[in-house]
């Protein structure tokens, strides 16, 4: 094990209480804080509050701290209960670094992944049943003949925590494709023990149209039960031509999803120049992708002439133009921040901070930067037991960080 020295941030900021908004503290309505225009100029939200919610903020004194650093494009983020992290790095490597910032030499046992383009290995989850089993999750871009493509597995972390153990396949996206783009990959376990997989249309034009089509896995929300079969009330068994474990359609690229206290499935997807999307991912329905978007192309034209709504497609909850490009997400429920309990945190890439968001029902109703002095792209957010919020950038030193109240 290598130890790393802990390098605090020079900026603890008091952050003032500038709204009112429920469920939030000492608060009262705010300017947006996004300021930029928009990309899809002309386009409009579809109900107050979809874009551009009320910028809010703490009145609480806070710190970020740099736990670890030397880590290689860090993608997934889980606690295990003796409080220590288990963090993947994209090019094939998991390890397990403790809270005082020890990295352990890469865990053995993992099958290859291919880590080109925004391939390798991706998310990772400790099983409903560790404490009796062991068993974690990963997701990862498995090398095919013909290309490649998402794939789930499991196995029992050892006891030293030095190797996994009896890895099985799970899951494979279909169909095979050579690309390196738009894997998607998030995993979370749901109360009754399923497990839902987020997968990306992979990009490329000719993809697209596979998040429409019920026979591909691509740009979908999958949910399988912990040994990879499929439940029987998912929404589309023993629909011809439909793969059973699909749960939802129309996606473009899911990198994060959260799942509430009342197992209520939340996801978080990029969008292009504009529409990066909050979406209440719930089962048969379709989520628009590549029909319906916000924003424009990469290149500056619309997306399919630029159509925001569409019958037989869901909005959005919230959206972003521009973008943040989000990466993992999870609910805060901790005793640090009583305020922020119910709020969805976001990982932001390109914009290099946590979004909080406060919800009130299922809007958002208000929207917070935190740790936006650490400069860094933001890849996943997760809270530990005492309420802490922990995150990882995607960096080639890449970092653990712990942001706490003071």
């Amino acid at each position: 094990m290598r130890l790393l020295v802990l390098a605090v941030s020079v900026s603890a900021v008091a952050l003032a209480a500038a709204c009112a908004v429920p469920g939030q503290d000492a608060a009262r309505p705010g300017d947006p804080v996004e300021t930029r225009p928009a990309n899809g100029a002309n386009q409009q939200p579809a109900f107050p509050g979809q874009t551009r919610a009320p910028g809010v903020r703490t009145d609480v004194a806070m710190a970020h701290t740099v736990v670890a650093s030397g880590l290689v494009e860090p993608w997934g983020l889980a606690l295990l209960p003796d409080g220590r992290w288990l963090v993947t790095e994209r090019p094939g490597r998991l390890r397990i670094i403790t809270a005082e910032g020890a990295i352990s030499e890469p865990v053995a046992g993992l099958p290859a992944v291919d880590p080109r383009g925004q391939g390798g290995l991706l998310d990772v989850v400790t099983g409903p049943t560790f404490g009796q089993d062991r068993m974690i999750y990963w997701s990862y871009a498995e090398p095919r003949d013909g290309g490649n493509g998402t794939a789930v597995a499991r196995g029992r972390l050892s006891d030293d925590g030095s190797r996994v153990e009896g890895v099985q396949v799970l899951f494979r996206a279909m169909p095979t494709y050579e690309g390196v783009l738009h894997y998607g990959s998030s995993l979370a376990f749901a109360p009754d023990g399923t497990l839902f997989i987020t997968l990306g249309e992979r990009s490329d034009a000719p993809m697209r149209p596979q998040a429409q089509d019920l026979g591909s896995h691509m740009g979908k929300t999958i949910r399988i039960n912990a040994d990879g079969s499929v439940p029987s009330d998912n929404p589309f068994v023993g629909r011809a031509g439909a793969l059973p474990e699909i749960w939802s359609l129309g996606h473009r690229n899911m990198q994060g999803i959260a799942i509430a206290g009342d197992g209520a499935v939340w996801t978080v997807e990029h969008g292009t120049r504009g529409g990066d999307e909050i979406n209440l991912d719930r089962a048969g329905l379709n989520y628009g992708w590549p029909d319906v978007a916000y924003g424009v192309e990469y290149r500056g034209a619309p997306i399919n002439a630029g159509i925001t709504a569409r019958e037989g497609t869901e909005q959005p909850v919230y959206y972003w133009d521009p973008v943040i490009a989000p990466g993992g997400m999870t609910f805060y429920d901790g005793a640090m921040f009583p305020g922020w309990r119910g709020n969805l945190l976001v990982a932001g890439l390109k914009e290099k901070h946590i979004a909080r968001l406060v919800l009130e029902g299922n809007r958002v109703v208000g929207e917070e930067r935190l740790m936006t002095d650490l400069g860094e792209r933001v890849r996943d957010v997760a809270v530990a037991a005492d309420g802490a919020v922990w995150a990882i950038t995607d960096e080639t030193d890449g970092k653990l960080v712990r942001l706490a109240a003071q």
